[in-house]
């Protein structure tokens, strides 16, 4: 039977991240995807213009109806909008009993734009941090998370150590936007580790970060240990900037179809 894998995030009209990164991320690596929509937004390669919030029993809702029917092996979160949309959400995973939730705590866009309303930050620490099987913020959502900046690996480790005292079973502070070397740092319960990776220099990195979280719960679906799935995960992302698109005026999206163009 085909694993099976949910994105409960934003749709980007543009392509390049949110739901329709996930959905292609899930169909490249061979896990049936699908959704839980909590906000349309007006997007493409320039910016977010505008969104609109689902009403968060409609987003619940769309999570009961998957899980009920098709089953979810794994899920990830991304864009969750709002505190109430956040709530409804941590219920929904709860009453579902889904245990492996990849957890992309979205706070802005890649350009700049916010995408979670500033009551929800704390909603997100409360509700969802605490049913993450992993968490998986870039250094600014990992330093609003913690309470504390990061800008080096030591305040990378400071960080994950924080957010996983709030009840996450494994936090991955990502190191691309950190100086040095692109190094990601995982903190479990047991230990904390570096996964190291080449720090590639391309204009189009739209959808990265959905993407990294979508192959993580594609590998986690398909059965993989936490570690195996986010060495998977971070090799697959590396070959999807090197193979980024230069499509549209601003920044361009990765591309999850590079292992079948080569």
């Amino acid at each position: 039977m085909i694993a099976r894998a949910l994105t409960i995030a934003g749709s980007d009209s543009g392509g390049g991240a949110g739901i329709q990164q996930d959905l292609k991320t899930f169909q490249a690596l061979g896990v049936w995807g699908m959704t839980a929509i909590t906000a349309v937004t007006v997007q493409n390669t320039i910016g977010v213009s505008g969104f609109v919030e689902l009403p968060p029993e409609t987003v619940a809702a769309q999570i009961e109806a998957v899980a009920s029917d098709i089953g979810v092996d794994a899920a990830k979160t991304g864009m969750l909008a709002s505190a109430e949309i956040v709530e409804a959400v941590a219920r929904a995973i709860t009453d579902a009993a889904i245990d492996k939730l990849v957890v992309d705590p979205v706070f802005i866009s890649k350009h700049g734009d916010a995408l979670l309303r500033a009551d929800a930050v704390e909603a997100l620490r409360r509700e969802i941090i605490p049913l993450a099987f992993v968490v998986t913020p870039n250094a600014y959502e990992a330093g609003e998370l913690a309470g504390m900046e990061v800008r080096s690996r030591s305040e990378q480790r400071d960080a994950a150590r924080v957010i996983l005292s709030l009840g996450a079973r494994a936090v991955l502070v990502k190191g691309g936007h950190v100086e040095g070397d692109a190094v990601d740092v995982l903190a479990t319960a047991d230990d904390v580790i570096e996964l190291a990776g080449p720090r590639i220099d391309s204009p189009n990195t739209h959808g990265t970060g959905c993407m990294l979280s979508a192959a993580i719960a594609a590998g986690l679906a398909k059965g993989l240990e936490l570690e195996k799935s986010l060495r998977e995960a971070k090799e697959f992302v590396t070959g999807a900037i090197v193979h980024s698109l230069a499509i549209g005026k601003g920044i361009g999206p990765v591309n999850a179809a590079w292992r079948s163009e080569g």
